[in-house]
């Protein structure tokens, strides 16, 4: 490539960023001046100059632009970053609630490669992938300084292939090897919707998509036909989602009006306010909200705004922290940028951005023994067979029950629901009964 040829194409560039710049600080000011910018594009210019003539290879106009789009958003923070054509095209399959791959929402964090939130009934859950872990090895090559796309690209495969993984996970005295088969990832936004005890529903709301505020409202219908008086909102392990569907979660507990989240970026002038829309439909049932680390994002918008409000009880232990804003700007030829341009605020004003949420009442988790009750009722039902007894077949609502584990955090969910209504029907009593009762 000739020197003139370079000198043109970054003649091109600095054009279109003066455009760029100019569109975008129509209305703010500027953050530095043209002169400034011009200064250090020559700089930039210099060194594609001497790519195009002294590179061993030739390389072509747009893989370099490519390629410095693609560090120059890398070098901002983890979440913002260019997308190819391709690239964005897969991002904008994710919204839809089917893609290929393994199953785990994924960050840089401390520049290494920490899973969020492994999705319920994935390959990557299955396999024993827990929030928190580091990929240190992705088929044995170390992931160090690796982006979000590179990783996405390098996870993401044909269903039915295999991929090895090498995770640190905190705690561990030596490192994990964990093979998993990729798989195409079909999501339910509410894997149960379900009365567990005494009226109390138990809701297992596991990504916020399109389709999460009619299956929701379909869910809270169904619950209060069976009686429901009271509420556990699990939003562990929920990487989140799109904010739009956040606020309509948020709009089902919360009366119109009522601040659900707000956005601030530099100009703090400029902050945007999510309200709630509707009126509450039916009575204030009493809820519990569910969080531990791998609740990010828009479940941190969601569980913030309730805590806030006081329209819950959060429990659990401390949410991940994710609460940036990413504004995807599409660019001419088919690529986009994903730009962080504000950051998350509860109605309170905290930063929910590398904070996260703190649980009303702290509730580490502890591992139920499902596993090897499975284990024990698989060869109870085993040695049936071999003496010629037929196992009886479960009913569909068993079958159910059966899939709902109900852990340490989920019991005490419960028994405060349950505290929560005792002390309810204490207040309706006369004042001196109630105070007998108290004490």
């Amino acid at each position: 490539m000739k020197r003139s040829v370079m000198l043109s194409l970054c003649a091109v560039l600095i054009l279109w960023c003066s455009s760029t710049e100019a569109a975008a600080e129509k209305d703010k000011k500027e953050s530095f001046s043209r002169n400034e910018l011009y200064q250090e594009l020559e700089l930039f210019t210099d060194a594609v100059s001497l790519i195009g003539s002294d590179y061993v290879e030739e390389v072509g106009a747009k893989e370099l632009i490519y390629g410095a789009l693609t560090g120059m958003l890398a070098n901002l923070d983890p979440y913002s970053q260019f997308m190819d054509p391709d690239m964005y095209n897969d991002v904008k399959v994710e919204t839809e609630g089917e893609f290929g791959g393994l199953g785990i929402e994924i960050t840089v964090q401390d520049n290494l490669l920490t899973v969020i939130s492994p999705l319920d009934g994935t390959p990557a859950q299955e396999a024993g992938i827990e929030a928190g872990d580091r990929i240190v090895k992705i088929d044995g090559e170390m992931t160090r300084d690796i982006t979000l796309f590179d990783a996405v690209k390098k996870l993401r495969g044909k269903p039915g292939t295999s991929i090895h993984l090498t995770i640190l996970r905190e705690g561990a005295k030596q490192l994990l090897e964990i093979d998993i088969v990729r798989a195409i990832i079909k999501i339910e936004s509410i894997k149960v919707a379900e009365i567990i005890t005494d009226g109390i529903g138990y809701i297992r709301l596991v990504e916020f998509q399109e389709n999460t505020p009619k299956d929701l409202r379909k869910a809270i219908d169904s619950l209060k036909e069976g009686g429901m008086t009271g509420l556990i909102l699990d939003l562990r392990n929920n990487p989140g989602g799109l904010l739009d569907v956040a606020i309509d979660v948020s709009d089902e507990f919360l009366d119109a009006g009522k601040l659900v989240v707000s956005t601030r970026g530099r100009d703090k002038t400029k902050e945007v306010q999510f309200r709630a829309r509707h009126a509450l439909k039916g009575e204030r049932f009493p809820m519990v909200v569910l969080i531990n680390s791998g609740s990010a994002s828009a479940s941190e918008i969601v569980a913030g705004a309730l805590q806030d409000h006081k329209r819950a009880i959060l429990m659990g232990t401390q949410s991940f922290g994710k609460g940036s804003v990413q504004t995807v700007i599409p660019l001419g030829d088919g690529s986009a940028l994903r730009l962080t341009t504000s950051k998350y605020l509860t109605p309170s004003g905290r930063e929910i951005h590398e904070k996260g949420i703190t649980p009303d009442i702290i509730v580490e988790y502890e591992p139920p023994a499902a596993k090897e009750e499975a284990k024990v009722n698989a060869e109870e039902i085993f040695e049936k067979v071999k003496e010629g007894g037929v196992p009886e077949e479960k009913s569909e609502e068993a079958q159910k029950k059966e899939k709902l584990i109900i852990d340490n955090q989920m019991f005490r969910a419960i028994d405060l629901l349950k505290s929560l209504k005792i002390y309810e029907s204490l207040e309706e009593e006369t004042p001196d009964l109630a105070k007998r009762r108290a004490f």
